[in-house]
């Protein structure tokens, strides 16, 4: 398994207002991996040049912060800046062509949402880490299908990458969700909404100390 797909991994809000604020915070916090997720809100449109010049923005926070920095969804925007991977949904196209056009190194995790046989295929297809989820009732996806946590037990003892666990995760509710097998614990509201985002993003990450 990749050592570095461990701990507090988070996601971008829509709305980009704030946006580079919340990763800022989010890595101050400790945050080790940073999903940059650009999906259009009203009024907001995502120019191709204005996603561009944002995921660069980001990027440069993360490369400061030695954290990992995955794109949602876009592998061409992916390979276009040298992010570090990418992660892509059930609509988001061919995982192994992902990889033919991304190569060996660059990370790829699949969204598998409530289904164990999903994250199989995914495994066999040459993703790096599997995402279940909504593990709980999800502000960004109210109508996301639901996983439990019988389901990341099973998960982490059958699948030799590792398990991302997502959707409504908080610093209240996400000790019971580490203890079941994730390593690496997907987070947008939890941080992004927070009265304090970094002192969420600490909170969230002490759940995963450092190996001996």
């Amino acid at each position: 398994m990749n050592p570095r797909l461990r701990g507090l991994y988070f996601v971008t809000p829509d709305n980009p207002e704030g946006r580079r604020e919340r990763v800022a915070a989010a890595l101050l916090g400790g945050a080790r991996i940073v999903q940059f997720r650009d999906k259009p809100v009203l009024g907001k449109p995502a120019t191709l040049e204005r996603r561009r010049q944002e995921a660069l923005v980001l990027q440069e926070l993360c490369r400061a912060a030695d954290a990992l920095y995955l794109i949602n969804d876009d592998v061409e925007l992916c390979a276009a800046i040298g992010a570090d991977g990418v992660h892509l949904g059930e609509d988001d196209g061919d995982l192994s062509a992902a990889r033919s056009r991304l190569g060996p190194k660059s990370i790829i995790g699949a969204s598998c949402y409530d289904a164990l046989d999903t994250a199989r295929h995914a495994v066999a297809a040459g993703a790096d880490y599997v995402a279940f989820g909504a593990i709980y009732p999800s502000p960004t996806k109210p109508q996301a299908r639901r996983a439990d946590l019988d389901l990341l037990r099973a998960a982490r003892r059958e699948l030799p990458v590792p398990i991302c666990a997502i959707g409504g995760i908080t610093p209240e509710n996400a000790a019971p969700v580490v203890a079941a097998g994730a390593d690496m614990i997907a987070v947008i509201q939890g941080i992004a909404a927070a009265p304090d985002p970094e002192a969420a993003a600490r909170t969230l990450q002490a759940l995963f100390p450092d190996p001996l």
